[in-house]
């Protein structure tokens, strides 16, 4: 019973969450743990959306909350709170999500491109759209989430915050 697997493309694993009762999805090989949400230390000057660093098994983490980076109503965190810890060119970062959802497959030739919706959405950090099981699902592009300008901020403040750390 030999199955011809070339019929089958292949498909792109993403990790969906809800967030504001829309879901979304980010690629499941960027993804590198999820946690429940914990508290972490805030960075002076930092923008609203991100939250302060983390220490994770002695890496410091970036952590955004991704309602506030969407320009969206903060929430309260609850048990559903997750933190999704992505990695993005060697440098990992938290994304907090109201809940998590599960790991879906999507055909890459399945994906619709994101429609123009001029100035009232934002939609620079999606790659495109999916529809899974009747529902449409948001692709996030997390590489987009991070402006250089985030990351110059956290780097000058990281020294400040590793020396607050240690002497704790």
């Amino acid at each position: 019973m030999y199955e011809d697997k070339a019929d089958t493309a292949p498909t792109v694993q993403q990790l969906t969450f809800s967030l504001a009762g829309e879901e979304y999805g980010v690629e499941i090989l960027s993804v590198r743990e999820i946690r429940g949400w914990s508290r972490v230390t805030r960075i002076p000057q930092a923008p609203d959306y991100l939250l302060g660093v983390l220490n994770l098994r002695g890496a410091v983490v970036p952590v955004m909350d991704l309602r506030l980076r969407f320009g969206l109503e903060r929430e309260s965190y609850g048990d559903s709170t997750v933190m999704i810890v992505v990695a993005v060119a060697e440098r990992l970062f938290g994304i907090v999500v109201d809940a998590v959802s599960d790991v879906v497959d999507v055909d890459p030739a399945s994906i619709k491109p994101v429609p123009d919706m001029g100035s009232i959405v934002d939609t620079r950090y999606l790659k495109g759209l999916a529809t899974h099981a009747e529902r449409m699902v948001m692709l996030l592009d997390v590489e987009k989430l991070m402006r250089p300008e985030d990351v110059e901020t956290l780097d000058a403040a990281l020294p400040e915050v590793r020396d607050v750390e240690v002497a704790a």
